[in-house]
């Protein structure tokens, strides 16, 4: 992988304000995230998190000391065993809007960009954090339609709680659906 291949040109796909945050003026935290999509067929790569029920892409929060690359190398790495795979294509980003719980800050502002990527080679013993083993995260092959529907279900019934992660992921899993039909 190199640097021209995963960055390309920009694409936003979708923007979203959470409904608690009243305001987009003041001081902003952005957090930059690259999130992988690794297709096998008919089924995909996710995490799978007990705590929430629900599944979302492997990737993560890009460190400050790194570029999108180096970070989503590392997250790879760390949730899923991949160490050796290759970026094919850039499908876009999503800018999120949250509340953030640090006082200097007014909000969040979250910018995940989303890369199609293949294995080229085995997956390997996760590297989770000590959070992500308590919430019991996990890799798994699942069918998209299968992901799709679960994460439906789970936000139908938990509309009022639901965050945006699940609604950014579940937006990103219906748009590569959408994608293999045509």
């Amino acid at each position: 992988m190199n640097e021209n291949t995963i960055k390309g040109a920009l694409m936003l796909l979708k923007k979203m304000i959470h409904p608690q945050l009243e305001s987009l003026e003041g001081k902003g935290f952005e957090r930059l995230a690259g999130r992988a999509i690794i297709l096998r067929g008919q089924e995909i790569l996710l995490l799978y998190t007990k705590r929430y029920d629900d599944y979302s892409f492997p990737g993560g929060g890009i460190d400050p000391h790194e570029d999108i690359e180096t970070g989503l190398a590392r997250e790879l790495a760390e949730e899923i065993g991949a160490v050796s795979y290759k970026v094919l294509s850039y499908l876009g980003e999503i800018e999120e809007y949250r509340p953030y719980y640090k006082e200097e800050y007014d909000f969040m502002h979250m910018i995940s960009h989303y890369y199609v990527c293949q294995l080229t080679g085995p997956l390997v013993d996760v590297q989770l954090e000590d959070y992500e083993i308590k919430n019991g995260m996990e890799r798994r092959w699942i069918s998209l339609q299968d992901a799709i529907d679960h994460n439906e279900a789970l936000m139908a019934s938990q509309s009022e709680a639901i965050g945006l992660s699940i609604e950014r992921e579940t937006y990103v899993l219906k748009l590569i659906q959408d994608q293999m039909e045509a």
